[in-house]
C-alpha cells in the first residue's frame, strides 16, 4: 500500500475504489474470447483494436502506474496474476500486452520525477522494452541523439513509449562498454511491421524490430551509466522519495523473469484446459476404447501436468511476496535489497518456466496425440508459443545465473562479476 501524501496526486484512476482481485477476474472474464481470437491475432502478428479497447477499459495497463499519474500502483503479484491469466486464454497476446504495461515499474522507480511526470502524465503509457544494448548514444544539446535497430520489442504495437539501453562514447575502467538506461516517445522510432511474424512462436506477440534515425531524447529521460539488469536500489530511488511505496524501490531480474514465467506457467494452463478437452472428446488409442477420461494413464498424465504447472505457479506467487518483502526491508532502511538477492529470486521463478515447460513436453505433447498438432489447432498453437518461450534468452541464461548465485554463496566471485 502507498504511503505517499494524500495530496501528492496530480491524477485520478479511472476507477478509484478498483481491488486487486477485481482486475484479475476481468483478466479470467475474457479468456473465452482470447481464445477464440488466437487464429485471428496470429495471422496479425499481434492483437486487435478492439481487444486493445478492452484491455485499455479494463485498466490491465495502469497496473504499475503509479496512482499519482492515474494508475492502480498494485503490486507484482497482481500484475504476474493477471498476465497468467490472460496467457490461458492466448499466450502471444499476453506476452504482447504483459511486456507493454511492465516497464511503468521501472520507469516510476528509477527516472526522475520531471522523466515520470513526461512519460506517465495521466497513466496513459505503455512501453515495450529491450535490455540488449544495440544502438548507439552520442551526447548532443540537451540530451542524446540514438541510432540503430532494436529487434523483439515486445509489445510495440500499442507502445507510446519505448525503453531500452544505449551503448555511450567511451569505456568504463574495466574497459566494458559505458551503456545508459533511456526512456523514448513514439515520435522518436519507426516500427518495422514486417520485422515480425514469421517465426516458430509467439507470433501474436508483437515483438517487431524498431529503428532510431538520429532520434533526440531530453537529458531528463536518460540515465547515463545504467544497467537496467543491475540497478541499485540501496541509497533510495526517486520513485520511493515521489511515491512513499516501497513498491518503486526494487529491483529488476527478478521482475522480468516472473513476469515470462506468470506468460509461461498460464500458456501451460491453457495447453492443459485443451488436453482436457480432448480427454472428454476422445477415446483412447488402444481397447478397450473407453472414454480418456476414465483412463487411468490418461488421468495419470493429466494430474501430473497440473501439479507440475501448479507447483510452478506457487512458486512464482511466493517469489513475489519475497520481492516485495524485500522492497519493504529497502525502504524501511532494515536491510539493503541486494544483487544476491534478486539472482536468487530470479532463479526460482527461471526454474518455474522451466517446470512448465517440460510438463508440457513430458506430459501433454506426448500423449495428446498428433490430431492436436496440425496446423491451425489450439494445442499446437500453445505448443510453439510455449517452445519460444522456453528458448526464450532468459531461460539460457540458467547455467550462468545459477553458477553466479553459487559464487556469491560461497565467496568466490570471480574479479569484475556483478554484485
Amino acid at each position: 500500500m502507498s504511503t505517499a501524501p494524500t495530496d501528492a496526486a496530480t491524477a485520478t484512476p479511472p476507477e478509484p475504489d478498483l481491488t486487486p482481485d477485481e482486475l484479475v477476474a476481468r483478466a479470467v472474464a475474457l479468456r473465452p474470447e482470447l481464445v477464440a481470437n488466437q487464429a485471428d491475432a496470429e495471422q496479425r502478428a499481434y492483437y486487435s483494436e478492439e481487444m486493445h479497447q478492452k484491455f485499455l477499459d479494463a485498466g490491465f495497463y495502469r497496473c504499475y502506474v503509479p496512482r499519482r499519474y492515474g494508475g492502480y500502483e498494485f503490486d507484482v503479484k497482481t500484475m504476474t496474476r493477471i498476465q497468467l491469466e490472460l496467457a490461458r486464454g492466448d499466450m502471444s497476446t499476453a506476452w504482447c500486452a504483459g511486456l507493454a504495461s511492465n516497464h511503468a515499474l521501472q520507469v516510476a522507480s528509477w527516472f526522475p520525477e520531471e522523466a515520470q511526470a513526461e512519460a506517465l502524465g495521466d497513466g496513459n503509457f505503455r512501453a515495450a522494452s529491450v535490455a540488449a544494448p544495440t544502438v548507439t548514444a552520442n551526447p548532443v544539446d540537451g540530451g542524446w541523439e540514438i541510432n540503430g535497430a532494436i529487434a523483439y520489442c515486445s509489445g510495440i504495437p500499442y507502445s507510446n513509449w519505448y525503453m531500452g539501453q544505449a551503448i555511450m562514447p567511451g569505456k568504463q575502467a574495466t574497459g566494458e562498454p559505458r551503456v545508459m538506461l533511456f526512456i523514448a516517445p513514439e515520435s522518436e522510432w519507426e516500427i518495422i511491421w514486417e520485422s515480425w511474424g514469421d517465426q516458430l512462436g509467439l507470433r501474436a506477440s508483437g515483438s517487431h524490430t524498431i529503428k532510431f534515425d538520429k532520434a533526440r531524447i531530453a537529458s531528463h529521460l536518460v540515465l547515463e551509466d545504467t544497467n537496467m539488469v543491475d540497478v541499485d536500489p540501496s541509497n533510495g530511488t526517486p520513485g520511493l522519495e515521489l511515491h512513499g511505496n516501497p513498491l518503486y524501490c526494487g529491483r529488476a531480474l527478478c521482475v522480468f523473469t516472473m513476469s515470462v514465467a506468470g506468460l509461461m506457467i498460464g500458456g501451460a494452463y491453457n495447453a492443459l484446459d485443451e488436453f482436457e478437452n480432448w480427454m472428454r472428446e476422445k477415446m483412447t488409442p488402444l481397447p478397450p476404447f473407453i472414454k480418456r477420461t476414465e483412463d487411468p494413464d490418461f488421468q495419470r498424465w493429466y494430474g501430473s501436468a497440473l501439479a507440475k504447472i501448479s507447483t510452478a505457479e506457487a512458486a512464482v506467487m511466493n517469489t513475489a511476496d519475497r520481492h516485495m518483502e524485500y522492497c519493504r526491508l529497502q525502504a524501511s532502511g532494515e536491510r539493503p535489497y541486494t544483487w544476491e538477492d534478486d539472482l536468487h529470486l530470479s532463479t526460482i521463478a527461471r526454474e518455474a518456466i522451466i517446470q512448465a515447460w517440460e510438463a508440457v513436453e513430458n506430459d501433454l505433447y506426448r500423449t495428446i496425440g498428433s490430431s492436436a498438432a496440425k496446423a491451425g489447432q489450439r494445442f499446437e498453437r500453445l505448443y510453439r508459443d510455449l517452445s519460444m518461450a522456453a528458448g526464450h534468452r532468459n531461460t539460457m541464461m540458467r547455467d550462468p545465473l545459477v553458477r553466479q548465485l553459487a559464487q556469491l554463496r560461497l565467496g568466490v566471485v570471480p574479479e569484475g562479476m556483478q554484485r
